[in-house]
């Protein structure tokens, strides 16, 4: 499932939004990222993907925590 297909499935737990795709930033250890990830139009609560957790995010805090 992409990240658009997940966005249309889910609601915003904070105000019962709908999510869409949007660029998020965020800092991790000095670095900077810019991920498109469904967020809530409304109030802007960001969905985290558990298959971006705990797959691409993981091994990436792992790849920066070894430098």
């Amino acid at each position: 499932m992409n990240f658009s297909q997940e966005a249309a499935e889910w609601k915003c737990s904070s105000c019962n939004g709908d999510l869409a795709l949007r660029k998020v930033f965020f800092t991790y250890m000095k670095g900077n990222f810019e991920v498109d990830l469904p967020a809530c139009a409304q109030c802007g609560l960001v969905l985290v993907p558990e298959s971006l957790a705990v797959g691409k995010m993981a091994e990436a805090e792992r790849i920066l925590e070894d430098k």
